[in-house]
């Protein structure tokens, strides 16, 4: 991931993100943590960052470190409208986290559930 591309993401910085998407800028691609801007604009709660990358077509359901995607990391970091906007833009919601005992197995609905997250109950339920 080009250190310009990523600084942006991490401030949360929508015009030097959308100058560097018009430079051609890889949407999806990821830092040494594996991490896609996705998942740090969704983690720092940035939703006009992470409805920018959506529109530019960022892969919802990469995953890195413990099986997360940019949903469950929203999810845990607590930012309600991110996941929400996630899960409406068509993320996974049956992905299961790994690995770690925190995350091991679990949806971003179980992920909201143990946060105690009600509003996000009906966004995050699985479908059949």
């Amino acid at each position: 991931m080009n250190t310009l591309w990523e600084a942006a993401i991490k401030r949360g910085d929508l015009p030097i993100t959308l100058e560097l998407l018009g430079q051609g800028a890889d949407v999806n691609a990821r830092n040494c943590y594996g991490q896609t801007g996705l998942m740090l604009a969704a983690h720092a709660g940035y939703r006009e960052v992470v409805e920018t990358l959506i529109a530019h077509r960022a892969k919802l359901d990469i995953t890195a470190k413990y099986g997360l995607s940019a949903l469950m990391l929203a999810v845990i970091a607590g930012q309600v409208e991110v996941a929400r906007a996630l899960a409406q833009a068509g993320a996974d919601l049956s992905l299961r986290g790994t690995g770690c005992p925190g995350f091991s197995d679990k949806t971003a609905y179980d992920l909201a559930a143990e946060r105690r997250m009600q509003e996000l109950s009906v966004d995050l339920q699985p479908k059949p």
